[in-house]
């Protein structure tokens, strides 16, 4: 079963139920057959872009909110099976979880290390749409990060919030440093676009 079958199959699953239809009824409004809606519910249904969209017509909905994730599945990464991306000098990152919704929630691991006495800026986490927001803990070590001309110096067991859209960067002080880092990212812009008249 694919991880893209079990999610329409929880969606699906989901939003019959929020709306109390028996599978039969959904199959009705649908126009698929019972036997269809019943295995694309069990993941083990391979539904066609047609099947989603009768469906998401019969509940209401964009076919979009039965191929995004909504709920909150279960999810764990155990440590020995997880992949760092080494491509950087002295900058490693771990990508833990990421989540699309009405915007996206990015969440990482990220080591960082410098060769020399001098401390250097390893990078950023990505710069976003308006309203983008960069958490970061230091799980061990000392960064500066923070918004260019406005950077904190932060130890272990520290914590800031930043916003992403404008210039940042992230500064190893100690030989070492481990930061957990989460980012969220808005679909559905912060602010209005201005007006003309």
């Amino acid at each position: 079963m694919s991880d893209a079958n079990k999610l329409v199959a929880r969606n699906v699953r989901r939003f019959r139920e929020e709306r109390k239809l028996s599978l039969g009824e959904l199959a009705r409004r649908s126009g698929l057959s019972k036997q269809t809606l019943s295995k694309i519910e069990q993941g083990t249904g391979n539904p066609t872009i047609d099947s989603i969209e009768a469906i998401a017509d019969a509940l209401h909905l964009t076919m979009r909110r039965l191929v995004t994730e909504w709920g909150s599945p279960l999810y764990v990464q155990r440590a020995q099976g997880a992949a760092w991306d080494g491509q950087h000098d002295d900058w490693s990152v771990r990508m833990m979880d990421q989540v699309y919704g009405s915007g996206y929630v990015r969440t990482l691991i990220v080591r960082l290390g410098r060769s020399d006495a001098e401390p250097q800026v390893k990078g950023t986490f990505g710069t976003g749409s308006p309203g983008t927001l960069h958490h970061v803990y230091v799980i061990e070590g000392e960064v500066r990060a923070g918004p260019r001309g406005d950077t904190v110096t932060l130890g272990p067991g520290d914590f800031v919030r930043f916003p992403g859209d404008p210039g940042h960067g992230v500064e190893c002080l100690s030989p070492t440093a481990t930061l957990h880092v989460v980012t969220t990212v808005p679909q559905v812009p912060q602010f209005p676009e201005a007006i003309e008249i």
